[in-house]
């Protein structure tokens, strides 16, 4: 459907425009470059998160987690905590029964939507992608910010946190040409016949893109070919040399050793690390780079998406999965 110019639905609305000051010029001249020489966009899974709406925009409260029921658990944690920060007053006596009926609710159900003391909330569901060229995945870029120094990156807040879903904000060129490229897209037959037919129904019912906020990961070259050398993401490029240089994984001890001598051992052994200063290093003789993750979520007319049926969900919630063992006579039954 064609709309004129000053009518275009915000949640169809991509805005381009072109800002003339000298860190937007050097930061668009570093993603039209990047583009051209990384111009493969390689998505991984899914990443699950919770949003919330108080009369506008929906906002992010966090976004890190593989499988939705992980995001209804925090979802309910943060629930809890709202809860437990409320006066136990006559003033806020019907906020904090409307907490606490929430979070009981997420114990026992998989919802993927509520509506909390005047607020809507959603579990949410965003796209990675990290973008290929023929060297490998893309490393940070020279505008990408640091925002701490080395060995106090933990000191940062998650960036996705707090991140507005506005498909309205203007971007630059670059950028506008990838949500409208992303627009359309969806995941080849490969993903499965159900997988593929919801990536599709997608484009339909969620028809435009946010891009997020982009993060790092550690990438290492192993049997010819790169893979995420682990889960962790991180909020800036030397948050991702700091922690995702030095895993358990890569220490080892004998197989006898006592619990407590282990983690004791691995502790003097990770302060004793020196995380590197540069993009590409070696681990154990293992190639590895600092590579830039990016991410999107697909908003519609009611905003941002949630859960597919397809999305691997592999637990239920937590009161519910400790009701269905203790049936099955797996959990025994409390005192």
């Amino acid at each position: 459907m064609a709309y004129p110019e000053d009518q275009v639905p915000d949640h169809l609305l991509i805005k381009v425009e072109q800002r003339d000051d000298p860190v937007s010029v050097v930061s668009e001249d570093d993603a039209r470059q990047r583009s051209a020489m990384y111009p493969k966009l390689m998505w991984g899974a899914p990443i699950f998160g919770a949003a919330e709406q108080d009369g506008g925009w929906w906002r992010i409260l966090q976004l890190n987690d593989d499988e939705p029921q992980h995001a209804r658990d925090n979802l309910a944690s943060h629930f809890r905590k709202l809860h437990s920060e409320l006066p136990d007053t006559a003033e806020h006596v019907s906020a904090r029964a409307e907490y606490e009926t929430a979070y009981e609710l997420l114990d026992w159900e998989p919802a993927d939507e509520l509506t909390v003391a005047g607020r809507r909330y959603r579990i949410i569901r965003a796209q990675p992608f990290i973008r290929m060229g023929a060297d490998g995945p893309e490393p940070p870029r020279p505008t990408d910010a640091e925002l701490f120094p080395p060995g106090t990156s933990t000191l940062g807040r998650p960036q996705m946190d707090g991140f507005v879903l506005d498909p309205t904000v203007s971007t630059g060129l670059t950028d506008g040409l990838v949500r409208m490229e992303l627009t359309s897209s969806f995941v080849s037959l490969d993903a499965g016949e159900q997988v593929r037919a919801e990536s599709r129904r997608a484009v339909t019912t969620h028809p435009n893109v946010v891009l997020l906020p982009v993060s790092y990961t550690i990438s290492g070259y192993v049997a010819g070919t790169w893979g995420q050398r682990g889960p962790a993401t991180y909020a800036t490029p030397q948050a991702a040399r700091d922690g995702g240089s030095f895993s358990m994984r890569d220490f080892v001890l004998d197989e006898n050793t006592a619990p407590e001598e282990f983690m004791a051992a691995y502790e003097r052994a990770r302060a004793a690390h020196q995380p590197p200063r540069t993009d590409d290093f070696e681990v154990d003789g293992v190639p590895c780079r600092v590579t830039r993750v990016e991410a999107f979520i697909r908003v519609g007319p009611d905003g941002p998406e949630g859960p597919r049926p397809s999305d691997r969900d592999s637990y239920p919630p937590p009161a519910r999965q400790v009701h269905d063992l203790r049936a099955k006579g797996l959990m025994p039954d409390p005192d």
